[in-house]
This record gives structure tokens, C-alpha cells and sequence, in this order.
């Protein structure tokens, strides 16, 4: 499995669409090879070429625009995204099943009022 997760200082960079560094982790056996990979391409479409040529399974990001999400999710790779935080405690936590907690959540979604009073209507997928 692979998962990655766009990060800018350490963190989850807040909006997919825009971001210049993607942190790969690889499973294999019971090992992992982390490294981290440049996107250089900023077309949606070639955004999703990458990723897949990665061979990306899994995508762990913040915000991310609703047609990058669906064409990823065409191409094959789960995404969950409105996720904050540090990378090391972002991974660990999709490791152990506790992504989920309100301390992954962007500010502003999942539970939280929107300005205009109404409940986001968009979770986690992480089954």
C-alpha cells in the first residue's frame, strides 16, 4: 500500500490542488520506505497522472476541490481528506485507525457550524 500526503513544513498542506511536495509512504511485507517527491505539474489532470504513476492507494490531504477528488477517486485512489496536522502524527494515526479524532479535522468542517449555521456535511472516509 501506498499512502501519500501533501505536506508543506512538516504539515499537511491545507489545500491539495496547490501543493509542491507529496510525503510517500510504501508498505511492503511489514516494512516502509518513506520518501518525499516534488509535483511539478499544476493541471489538474497531470496533477492526477502523477499521483497514479506513484502508484498512490491512498491520499491524506486537507482541503481539496471537488473535481480533483472525483477524478482521483475514478483513477483508483481513496481520498480523505479535511485533515490537519503534523505528517508523523497524521500517518501514525491512519495507521492506527484514529484519524478520524477531532484533532485531524481542518477547522471549520466536520462537526463544526458553518457560517450560514448549517452542519458540514462532509467526513472522513476512512473505511
Amino acid at each position: 500500500m501506498t499512502i501519500a500526503v501533501p505536506s508543506f513544513q512538516g504539515r499537511v498542506s491545507p489545500v491539495f490542488d496547490v501543493a509542491a511536495r507529496l510525503v510517500l509512504v510504501r508498505m511492503a511485507n511489514g516494512n516502509s520506505e518513506r520518501l518525499e517527491v516534488m509535483l511539478v505539474d499544476t493541471e489538474p489532470l497531470a496533477i492526477v497522472r502523477s499521483v497514479a504513476d506513484l502508484g498512490v492507494d491512498v491520499l491524506i490531504c486537507g482541503a481539496i476541490s471537488k473535481p480533483l477528488e472525483a477524478t482521483l477517486v475514478q483513477v483508483g485512489v481513496r481520498v480523505v481528506s479535511e485533515v490537519c496536522g503534523s505528517i508523523e502524527e497524521v500517518i501514525q494515526a491512519f495507521h492506527t485507525g484514529n484519524l478520524h479524532e477531532s484533532a485531524f479535522q481542518m477547522p471549520g468542517c466536520c462537526g463544526r457550524r458553518n457560517k450560514n449555521g448549517t452542519q458540514c456535511k462532509r467526513r472522513l472516509n476512512t473505511k
